[in-house]
């Protein structure tokens, strides 16, 4: 019997436009032990670049945080292209942005993002919602491409 495969490690592709909740993102990430590859993005197009480009394939899964709102395009074009994707559909999307408004939660879910989660402006209930989610991204299972 052979050694099962190694699992590899899930890259998080984080497409935030606002550098201060980006850094509040990935610190809090890391303070949840989460250790993880981190490429940050500020705009759309060379989020999808990275993410429809073949050396992205050959680094095994991924995990997309999305902003909504950003310089270029929203988040929710960016949703409707990766899941359309042959290769990135089954990634993990969770949007993490400051919208609150129903029908976008609800079209964000019908484009088939996993997670929603509304960014307070309270620095310290952001901080601890995205500890929170790095708990979450410790635990979380995700498919190969």
């Amino acid at each position: 019997m052979s050694a099962p495969a190694k699992p590899r490690s899930v890259t998080i592709v984080m497409i935030e436009d606002d550098e201060g909740h980006a850094r509040l993102i990935e610190k809090n990430v890391r303070r949840a032990g989460v250790n993880n590859e981190i490429r940050h993005f500020a705009d759309g197009t060379s989020a999808l670049a990275f993410l429809q480009s073949e050396d992205t394939e050959a680094h095994g899964p991924l995990l997309i945080l999305l902003d909504l709102n950003l310089p270029d395009m929203t988040g929710i074009d960016i949703l409707g292209v990766l899941k359309k994707h042959d290769r990135l559909k089954r990634a993990p999307v969770i949007v993490l942005t400051t919208t609150d408004d129903k029908v976008e939660i609800q079209r964000c879910y019908d484009l088939g993002c996993n997670v929603y989660i509304t960014k307070p402006v309270d620095y310290e209930t952001f901080a601890t919602a995205i500890r929170q989610l790095g708990l979450f991204i410790s635990v979380m299972q995700v498919p190969d491409a």
